[in-house]
């Protein structure tokens, strides 16, 4: 992106005059705006402050009618204070600059004719151009959000677009000199109306806009795919979680025209996981986000067609097709279908916690957050290996990571590389035998009140920072009356249908074939589930991989005889 030189001038032919010898002499380093009055340089300035777009120098003549050069110049410093500023006079006006050369900071006025520019008009630009290029820190070029710290709708944005792997800005809109900036441009930018933007505002780079977006209208302006491109494939699969995507890549590898669905972002909860490191292959551990990302790209290299955000509604059956109804009505069909649309964590039931989520209560821990709680006190609800992990990052951050675990011990629900990490991490504390009873707060997280299950004690402890990772809720609804699932929500799969099968005669709900379900195969004949969502998983990373891959096997063998 090329920084900006504009030339305000409402006598046309000289503004043209100054636009030929500046594009000339800069041209290769520098673009090149025009404005023919004051009000129209100052659209340009918000056009630009909006696509995070840096003006190097203002060449503004002074004698304009309704806004002179230097009531310009008052108002442009407002909006880029850094940029050099030169003011074109005429002979009579020079009393007039020099008095507000300190008013609107002008750097230097140039008296009119310049004439050569060589020897009058590009030394003093020249000098004036080093002088800006050596303090000068190239803006950030991608998406901007300008929220509320403890707004639940900011952060959705934020999660969505870090699960997403899209680059971003984040900018307080309470506390950040840029932002209120940037909300001023965005109310006069937005077609002359004066009203406030409701936050968050997300700005992208071509310099347009959205207030308070949904993901899907993020995910529209950005370019993430929500829509198929066919009607039908051999196999499609709903959730893009470990399983999800291995499946996907083993799918698409092996010729099978193969739809992925992802109703948020690809990684599931182990794409949350700030470092993974007892997966195979990677000693030195990895993130679930780059672990997502690999995944994607490799299952789109095999050619398989993935949608996010898109969430899967319903199913059908319509032999030999199975069919999946999406949340925005449309519908699908497929020869094969695997559900790996994973869990998420359970939802803690204490008073006052609703009002307070995404405002200082967040289930799971995007790594993002880290670095809003640096030096202050932080408390994780969990006693597994994403709780362990995300206490481990934050605990580089945080002051102190207080893990509030309900066992008598660590090891129960932790691989023992964690505990010792844990244990030999100084500002790490363990409460055992522990549980939230209770959310304080107004508007934002202020306090937890903590129950001691052995001593039958409960403390108030100040926090604004409680991350829980508990339990695991399978995304079944929307199966419900179709595929068979346990008591709990989680999907039957293989021999575990007989075991619950009711009337005992080893043929499960809807099954019309004369063979018994293959291992991963559910009550419904070429549908089938793999990874967390399924009843008896083990709920580890490297097993939800082997579920994926093994699953396309199945849908092989279960193609071959329809």
């Amino acid at each position: 992106m090329k920084p900006v030189l504009l030339i305000v001038d409402d006598d046309l032919q000289v503004l043209q005059a100054v636009g030929i010898d500046l594009r000339h002499k800069y041209g290769d380093r520098f673009r090149l705006l025009k404005a023919d009055s004051g009000a129209t340089a100052l659209d340009i300035l918000k056009k630009l402050k909006l696509r995070s777009e840096p003006p190097a120098l203002f060449l503004v003549d002074q004698r304009m009618p309704h806004m002179t050069g230097v009531e310009f110049l008052e108002e442009a410093m407002k909006i880029f204070p850094d940029a050099k500023r030169v003011l074109l006079t005429a002979y009579a006006d020079t009393d007039a600059a020099i008095k507000s050369i300190n008013n609107a900071k002008i750097d230097f006025y140039l008296m009119k004719p310049w004439e050569p520019p060589e020897e009058n008009l590009f030394p003093v630009v020249d000098d004036l151009l080093d002088d800006w290029m050596a303090s000068f820190r190239p803006p950030f070029e991608g998406i901007r959000v300008v929220g509320l710290r403890w707004s639940p709708k900011s952060y959705e944005t934020r999660d969505f677009l870090a699960r997403n792997g899209i680059p971003y800005q984040w900018l307080d809109a309470e506390s950040d000199k840029e932002a209120k900036s940037l909300i001023e441009s965005a109310i006069i930018s937005n077609s002359g109306a004066v009203a406030m933007p409701h936050l968050p505002l997300v700005l992208f780079t071509d310099g347009s806009q959205l207030s308070e977006p949904t993901n899907s209208q993020i995910a529209d302006k950005i370019g993430l795919k929500t829509h198929a491109h066919m009607p039908f494939y051999d196999l499609i699969i709903v959730g893009a979680g470990p399983s999800g995507l291995a499946a996907a890549v083993y799918g698409a590898s092996e010729g099978l025209h193969t739809l992925l669905i992802e109703r948020e972002a690809p990684g599931g909860q182990a794409g949350m996981s700030s470092n993974i490191e007892n997966y195979l292959g990677f000693p030195t551990g990895l993130t679930g986000a780059n672990l997502a990302r690999r995944a994607v790209a490799q299952a789109a290299r095999f050619g398989a067609e993935i949608l996010t955000p898109q969430e899967a509604t319903g199913i059908r059956v319509d032999d030999p097709y199975r069919i999946v109804k999406l949340n925005d009505g449309t519908e699908l069909s497929c020869h094969a279908l695997l559900i790996a649309s994973g869990v998420s964590y359970r939802r803690l039931d204490v008073p006052g916690i609703e009002k307070l989520t995404g405002a200082g209560v967040y289930y799971g821990a995007a790594m993002t957050q880290a670095l809003s709680y640096r030096d202050q006190d932080v408390y994780m609800v969990g006693g597994a290996n994403s709780a362990g992990q995300a206490a481990m990052y934050f605990s580089k951050y945080a002051r102190k990571v207080t893990m509030l675990v309900r066992g008598d011990s660590l090891a129960r629900g932790m691989s023992q590389y964690l505990v010792d990490q844990i244990t030999e991490t100084k500002n790490i504390r363990v409460w055992l035998h522990s549980s939230v009873v209770e959310v304080k707060g107004e508007n934002r997280l202020e306090a937890i009140t903590v129950n001691d299950a052995i001593r039958g004690e409960k403390q108030t402890v100040h926090t604004e920072g409680l991350f829980i990772f508990i339990g695991a809720q399978p995304h079944t609804d929307w199966l419900s009356g179709v595929v068979v699932r346990d008591t709990y929500g989680f999907i039957l799969t293989g021999p575990d249908l007989m075991m619950h099968d009711e009337h005992n005669n080893n043929r499960p709900k809807g099954w019309n074939l004369d063979r018994q379900p293959f291992l991963l195969e559910t009550n419904i004949p070429g549908v089938f589930a793999a990874g967390d969502v399924r009843s008896g998983s083990l709920k580890r990373l490297a097993s939800g991989v082997g579920e994926g891959s093994i699953a396309v096997q199945f849908v092989h063998q279960y193609l071959k005889r329809v």
